[in-house]
């Protein structure tokens, strides 16, 4: 399983020293999320912390815009050395158009869908796709509560990714945690994201190790 601790519940006043914690964990990814105040409602952190959190970072950057407009900023997700520009399907008229931007920029592409919007959005574009997020909870806030249907997503998902042959990962963010990140993996996801289950974890390396281990 692949595991990518989100930022977002990071402690700020001590973002080197948690950002240190990751790279000495087994964490693959750091999950970095860029909220508006308009896509979302809540207002998160934008380039200039990116760069701060890429400059300490040992692990590649899993960048996730949950904001209007994307396409407007795949350069800046580039230069931060992001290995991965995700966003979302509900923020994007022109998709293929973004996705093929992210790649000819040599970043990996990666589309987001929200808990309302049905895997069958993607059929069209699933091949051009090196991951799919399935947001478990609506977004916006860390702390939910994990949307149980979510697993039936990863599982239609699935199906669509093996009927196209090809390789396209899932990962799901929201609500994961020993229980959840468990069912997910049952369920056919290949990433998760978590936050609060592992930074307010008494030892949040061995939650990720446990995540890891699914």
């Amino acid at each position: 399983m692949i595991v990518s601790p989100s930022v977002l519940s990071a402690d700020f006043g001590h973002l080197q020293r948690d950002v240190e914690m990751l790279n000495q964990s087994l964490a693959d990814w750091l999950h970095l999320d860029v909220m508006d105040g308009v896509f979302v409602p809540n207002i998160s952190f934008g380039f200039p912390v990116i760069k701060a959190i890429a400059a300490a970072a040992a692990k590649p950057l899993d960048v996730h815009l949950m904001i209007v407009s994307p396409e407007k900023f795949v350069s800046q997700v580039r230069d931060t050395g992001a290995h991965i520009m995700n966003v979302h399907y509900e923020a994007c008229p022109h998709l293929h158009r973004v996705v093929s931007q992210i790649k000819e920029a040599g970043m990996k592409a990666a589309v987001t869908l929200n808990p309302h919007t049905p895997v069958a959005a993607l059929t069209d574009i699933i091949g051009e796709l090196d991951m799919v997020l399935l947001m478990s909870v609506n977004p916006g806030f860390g702390g939910q509560k994990f949307i149980g249907h979510t697993l039936e997503k990863v599982k239609q998902l699935r199906c669509l990714i093996e009927a196209r042959g090809c390789h396209t990962l899932i990962e799901v963010d929201g609500g994961v945690n020993r229980e959840t990140g468990l069912a997910l993996a049952k369920a056919g996801a290949d990433a998760l994201v978590a936050g609060n289950a592992i930074f307010h974890a008494p030892n949040p390396t061995e939650e990720i190790a446990f995540l890891k281990s699914l």
